[in-house]
């Protein structure tokens, strides 16, 4: 159960976590292994597999269910916890520089979890925990918890892990994304994630304002993902297996006028979801503003909040491949498996 437990494991080298693409599908499915059995530990009221680790929780913009559920994972693994609930609190209001916040935490934090407003500065906060790092104060770890519009890696983690517990697959799935996808960072990891899979089909849905970065566009070719861009979810919505609505996100606009044009663009109600697949299902990040209405929360192909809850699961699991505590209860699960 502890480090010296020599279970072969492809979630080895990870470090830090800081973008979809660092992810094979063997780490994917060891991990969701994991999250499996976390509701257990959250049944007992938690575990000691992270008492000796101090982790700061320090964000940059708002969040509600990334920064709770990582308090609370880490506290049903027993660490302790040093967290912002907004960085402008800290020294960063007085015009400190992200290098300096990051070496700063370091000095007193076994890992960092961290929401910033601008795109890139995760692979930069990882980079500083590598040269922190020394054999006498231990390995510096680094999360991103979401980097501007860059990328959500978490939440693109429980993304797919609430596909396959919902669906019992990610291989072959049909899926809509929809709304605001050029400032979404949530529809970028898990399209990058999506790749890992096979025969997956995505449907980008969103209008020409507010379409898909030319950046995913090129990976999705490159790694020969088909995809098909459109206006009209009315056009897709029965062909799909899981459709993934977004808000259109008006602090990322700089155009208040087009925002309003915009922000209705894209409505579930119950009368599109007579349209869609009665073996389908219907995932949001949150938090939603009008885009769904709360007519369609009683539709058992409803799972946003079971989603979210498998946010606590995912980011559980992602704790312990980091802090390498995961090797005894893989191994433990495995030989479970087994013996069925």
């Amino acid at each position: 159960m502890d480090k010296n437990t020599k279970t072969p494991s492809h979630l080895d080298s990870l470090m830090h976590v800081v973008k979809s693409q660092q992810f094979s599908r063997e780490m994917l499915e060891e991990l969701f292994l994991i999250a499996d059995y976390m509701p257990i530990v959250e049944a007992m009221r938690g575990c000691k597999r992270l008492q000796d680790k101090i982790i700061a929780v320090f964000f940059y913009e708002e969040s509600t269910r990334t920064r709770l559920s990582f308090q609370a994972a880490i506290k049903l693994l027993g660490g302790q916890i040093l967290s912002t609930s907004n960085a402008k609190f800290s020294s960063v209001a007085k015009g400190e520089n992200l290098v300096d916040t990051v070496r700063t935490l370091n000095n007193y934090c076994d890992a960092i979890i961290m929401r910033h407003k601008v795109e890139g500065s995760a692979e930069i906060a990882a980079r500083i925990c590598d040269e922190d790092s020394s054999a006498i104060h231990g390995y510096k770890h680094f999360i991103n918890a979401g980097d501007g519009p860059g990328q959500h890696v978490t939440q693109a983690l429980l993304d797919c892990y609430s596909i396959r517990k919902e669906l019992g697959r990610i291989d072959g799935i049909k899926i809509a994304m929809v709304g605001d996808l050029l400032h979404g960072r949530t529809v970028r990891s898990l399209s990058y994630m999506l790749t890992k899979f096979k025969d997956v089909q995505i449907f980008f849905v969103s209008p020409d304002e507010l379409k898909m970065k030319d950046d995913v566009i090129q990976y999705l070719t490159e790694q020969q993902v088909p995809f098909i861009s459109c206006a009209c979810l009315e056009d897709v919505i029965s062909n799909v297996d899981v459709l993934y609505m977004t808000r259109i996100q008006q602090e990322r606009f700089t155009d208040p006028d087009l925002y309003e044009l915009m922000k209705d663009s894209y409505v579930l109600d119950s009368r599109l979801m007579k349209l869609f697949s009665p073996k389908g299902i219907v995932l949001h990040p949150l938090p939603r503003v009008d885009e769904i209405k709360e007519e369609v929360d009683i539709d058992p192909r409803a799972a946003y909040f079971r989603q979210e809850k498998n946010g606590l699961f995912i980011r559980m699991a992602l704790l312990l491949a980091v802090f390498d505590k995961h090797r005894g209860l893989l191994s433990a699960i495995r030989n479970g498996k087994n013996n069925h």
